[in-house]
């Protein structure tokens, strides 16, 4: 019976041993062989003192290392916390602060960001290096693994115990630890073989990161089913076409913006993607003509989920996407498909009160699936979890068949590329420079991002400044793709009666265009 996401790899490694649980580059790994190394590393990292529910960080990009990390804390307890190693080192040492672990495995590539912050993380008491050669202060992780028993380590994990710890920004400019229990993290699993069909003889293509939740939600799901998943280091779409057909892909997971770099590779329409019969995006609806152009290449296969880190769920499925049908159809594309099987959803006003099919109030999920709160965050987490509902803070509203339509975003979040930015973290950066003295962000609409950052900014008297100087002082506070794009400067901002700035204002006046004011 499985009741863990520990129980998932014993039961593959029980009932398909020599069957692939990974392709990853040239390598093959069974299902036993990924269970015994996540069993030494389990039994290593209890023999240096870890407990069930103490975190174990990981900095790394996609790699056996990191699911191996993920599979030693699946099997004994400990809390994976995940780090996004495009952030900055300010952004890293306080995750890795707040989430006070006792052990950080990382890519020798990210060994000078570590050092950097070191002597800020006193609680850290091993260090971890993937790739040899490694700064004398970390142990190497073959070596390290080495030290652990096949037999694993003497404890297994509860089905409430907390599973991940992944941050996501939050209105405030901080990020938020999002905890999330084996309990929710196999309902998720489930729901992804429910809502993409996952059987045993598909092989799921991955290359978006597993610190993000899409990714790894998806691993899990075909992973409870035995299937097989093609794994990527990140994203070239070159060998994203060629592992497809190489490996007769039958499942995909892109952002948009993947989905028309793949489209765009030379001579696409010369290879062999017959295997793929489904394509799921993600972080954003999929542009018309660019469904158009994927539909009549790859046929029928497009599948939309919407969900985040904390949790719900949302499907536009194969058989919805008609760019040619109906005006009704087109609408339809443009939300973000119905609720899935086992979530709710609903739509309320300010006071709390259900709202009618077409108007526009804040959308509620509830799920069994839903995190359990916000890690040393209860404040958030009791504004979040109501009742049984979690507040999205997202602002949409339903149609007469339960189609979910977003239009604005309490947490003014910014989709570029796939990832969520927060126009808080960017402001705040943006403040740090001398020549600001006031600043507003947002989102600009774009063909090939989805949306890209636009700062709009007031100096101070007698400053003098230019774009391309602010976006590059961004770059030493946050991370790189979380910088502005444009920076608009004004001499004055909008506001509203209470004093705070009006983005609906700024959307309108720059949003479309991001023209500049002088």
């Amino acid at each position: 019976m499985i009741e863990t996401l520990g129980d998932i790899l014993r039961n593959n490694a029980y009932k398909f041993p020599e069957e692939l649980a990974y392709i990853y580059g040239d390598r093959r790994i069974t299902f036993r062989h990924h269970h015994d190394r996540a069993q030494r590393l389990a039994s290593a990292l209890y023999k240096i003192g870890l407990r069930p529910q103490d975190r174990l960080s990981i900095l790394s990009q996609n790699s056996m290392e990191f699911m191996e990390a993920f599979g030693a804390c699946e099997l004994s307890g400990f809390i994976a916390a995940t780090v996004n190693f495009r952030l900055a080192p300010p952004e890293i040492a306080y995750i890795l602060g707040d989430s006070t672990p006792r052990v950080l495995i990382f890519e020798k590539q990210y060994a000078a960001t570590i050092a950097q912050i070191k002597d800020t993380l006193p609680h850290i008491e091993t260090y971890i290096c993937v790739g040899g050669d490694g700064p004398d202060w970390a142990q190497d992780y073959e070596e390290f693994l080495s030290t652990g028993d096949l037999e694993g380590a003497p404890v297994r994990p509860l089905p409430d115990d907390i599973m991940h710890l992944i941050y996501t920004s939050g209105t405030t400019g901080r990020p938020k630890g999002v905890m999330r229990s084996h309990r929710g993290d196999l309902a998720i699993a489930q729901l992804m073989a429910t809502e993409l069909g996952l059987i045993v003889s598909d092989r799921l293509q991955l290359m978006m990161p597993v610190f993000h939740v899409g990714a790894r939600f998806l691993q899990l799901g075909m992973h409870l089913r035995g299937g097989s998943v093609v794994f990527h280091r990140d994203f070239k779409p070159v060998e994203i076409v060629e592992a497809i057909a190489r490996e007769r892909v039958t499942m995909t997971h892109m952002a948009p913006t993947m989905v028309q770099a793949m489209l765009n590779v030379p001579n696409i329409e010369a290879a062999d993607l017959s295997s793929l019969h489904t394509l799921c995006y993600s972080a954003a609806p999929m542009p018309a003509p660019l469904l158009r152009r994927g539909l009549k290449l790859l046929g029928p296969v497009f599948l939309q989920l919407y969900g985040m880190t904390e949790g719900g769920g949302t499907t536009l499925h194969k058989r919805q996407h008609k760019p040619d049908g109906t005006p009704e159809d087109l609408k339809r594309l443009g939300s973000i498909g119905q609720a899935a099987p086992n979530v709710g959803v609903k739509i309320v006003d300010d006071e709390g009160r259900e709202l009618p099919a077409g108007q526009a109030g804040e959308i509620l999920t509830r799920t069994a699936s839903h995190m359990v709160g916000y890690w040393n965050n209860s404040a958030a987490t009791i504004a979040a979890l109501r009742d049984g509902w979690y507040h999205t803070g997202d602002l949409g509203y339903l149609d007469d068949e339960g189609f979910l339509y977003l239009v604005d975003r309490k947490k003014d979040m910014i989709i570029s590329g796939g990832e969520n930015i927060y126009s808080r973290e960017v402001e705040e950066a943006l403040a740090t420079h001398p020549a600001v003295q006031d600043t507003a962000v947002i989102g600009i609409k774009d063909d090939y991002w989805g949306e890209t950052v636009c700062a709009i900014a007031v100096l101070t008297a007698g400053s003098s400044v230019t774009e391309a100087e602010l976006i590059e002082h961004c770059k030493t506070q946050i991370a790189s793709y979380k910088k502005p794009k444009t920076v608009i400067f004004v001499d004055d901002l909008p506001r509203l009666p209470s004093g705070k700035i009006n983005k609906v204002v700024l959307r309108q006046l720059y949003g479309a265009s991001g023209t500049k004011a002088q």
